[in-house]
């Protein structure tokens, strides 16, 4: 692992942890040795990306990545574009709404729009989620060109529930169903009891730039109001796009196109470079 990798991964291990982590316990969560860990953390210190407590010698996130976000934010926005829509979804649907972005081997939840409901699917901001194992991974995985789908799924896939999809020829089924109608769904294959359904938004080049998901209860969400869920996320993710990039037809046609061929995205990688 380089240098480099070693400290994202480090900053990834600090953001998940809950409380703020001492020395100790942020070298047994990422599995470096603390000599390494201390370094790491020393060097990431003199950037703003982490911080100090001067009393408790305790650590946490530090003010870089902020900045960096906003700075992002402004000149590509997204999260405040997609924000507006989003509520829009709650109210539609009743259920949870998140919005999330590709972020190296995972998506990056972005936006979250929480339901009314006590009982409710509760996710994070700046929360990770697996490709294979959501209906937001496998709504973005459904994007891609065949090359670039074999490479994301040439790595073993993890099981996190009895339901998780591990094969990758049944991957590739579930993705061709969700190329079919617009959007993908999971039923409990990343957490049990959690049904979801989502869409991915697509620039005008045919690149998946994000998703948007619904995600409820299956005590109080079954398979067809899952299948309305799905309908009502790709309708709003048609209205993102239009909205970022002004057009009534982005890169992805949504009614009836099953997949992207080789020769398709050769020609708009092409295009987009000329």
């Amino acid at each position: 692992m380089s240098t480099i990798a070693k400290a994202m991964h480090l900053l990834n291990t600090l953001a998940d942890m809950r409380m703020e982590p001492g020395l100790t316990d942020i070298a047994i969560a990422s599995g470096m040795d603390k000599a390494t860990t201390r370094r790491m953390l020393v060097e990431l210190s003199r950037f703003g990306f982490v911080e100090q407590d001067a009393t408790t010698r305790r650590y946490r996130l530090g003010s870089a990545p902020v900045r960096l976000s906003r700075i992002r934010e402004q000149r590509y926005p997204f999260a405040s574009v997609v924000a507006p829509f989003a509520r829009a979804l709650v109210e539609a649907t009743g259920e949870t709404v998140h919005v999330s972005e590709p972020a190296g081997e995972k998506l990056a939840t972005v936006h979250v729009e929480m339901s009314d409901y006590t009982h409710r699917v509760m996710i994070d901001a700046g929360q990770l989620l697996p490709f294979h194992a959501t209906a937001s991974g496998l709504a973005f995985l459904s994007t891609l060109a065949p090359d670039e789908l074999e490479t994301m799924l040439s790595a073993p896939l993890a099981a996190f529930t009895q339901t998780t999809l591990v094969s990758v020829d049944m991957l590739r089924e579930r993705l061709n169903e969700g190329r079919k109608r617009g959007y993908c769904t999971s039923e409990g294959d990343y957490e049990q009891g959690v049904m979801s359904a989502a869409a991915a938004i697509v620039d005008g080049r045919g690149m998946a730039r994000g998703t948007i998901a619904v995600a409820g209860p299956a005590m109080r969400v079954d398979r067809a109001k899952l299948e309305e869920f799905g309908a009502h996320a790709a309708e709003t993710a048609r209205q993102i796009e239009r909205a970022l990039w002004g057009t009534q037809k982005t890169g992805q046609d949504r009614h009836g196109r099953t997949e992207w061929t080789t020769t398709e995205r050769s020609k708009i990688r092409t295009t987009s470079r000329s």
